[in-house]
């Protein structure tokens, strides 16, 4: 039996669970900000500085850094966003964003590469550090993240 009404109300069982949760997801969505931004500006200093052409270098990282947070940021929004929905509802939101994004990333990269702007060497490292950090970070926060697997009984 449980107690409490099952529409996601503040008395509902789970509800403690989902407040858990949004925290976790905050925290990876803060850090991940950070590493961007991080990863933006030491990019374009160090894009820069080993391109042939330091402009082709600065945007290399700004397109990198920029593929890294749509890429990793998406995910931990759609997190967010259905903290309180059933799992396959938080599944099928995260399935669609996923190949959404796949299917924007490959548009991207089609029209980026008939393009000279940029340094590709400086984009794939960017944006490959930025994707492998947000991991980390992400794993960081749940594996840290104070979520309760069952609720004491009232």
């Amino acid at each position: 039996m449980t107690d409490g009404p099952l529409d996601g109300s503040a008395g509902a069982p789970g509800a403690a669970s989902a407040d858990a949760a949004r925290a976790v997801f905050r925290r990876a969505l803060r850090d991940m900000l950070i590493l961007v931004g991080v990863l933006a500006v030491l990019g374009v200093a160090i894009g820069a500085l080993v391109a042939p052409v330091a402009s082709k270098g600065v945007w290399g990282a700004l397109i990198g850094a920029a593929i890294a947070l749509v890429f990793s940021g998406t995910t931990v929004l759609t997190m967010l966003r259905t903290a309180d929905s059933s799992v396959t509802t938080t599944g099928a939101v995260v399935l669609g964003g996923w190949l959404l994004k796949m299917i924007v990333l490959i548009a991207v990269f089609a029209v980026l590469r008939e393009m000279d702007f940029y340094d590709r060497t400086v984009l794939a490292v960017v944006t490959i550090a930025g994707v492998l950090g947000s991991v980390a970070l992400d794993y960081r926060a749940v594996v840290t993240g104070r979520v309760p697997y069952v609720q004491p009984g009232a």
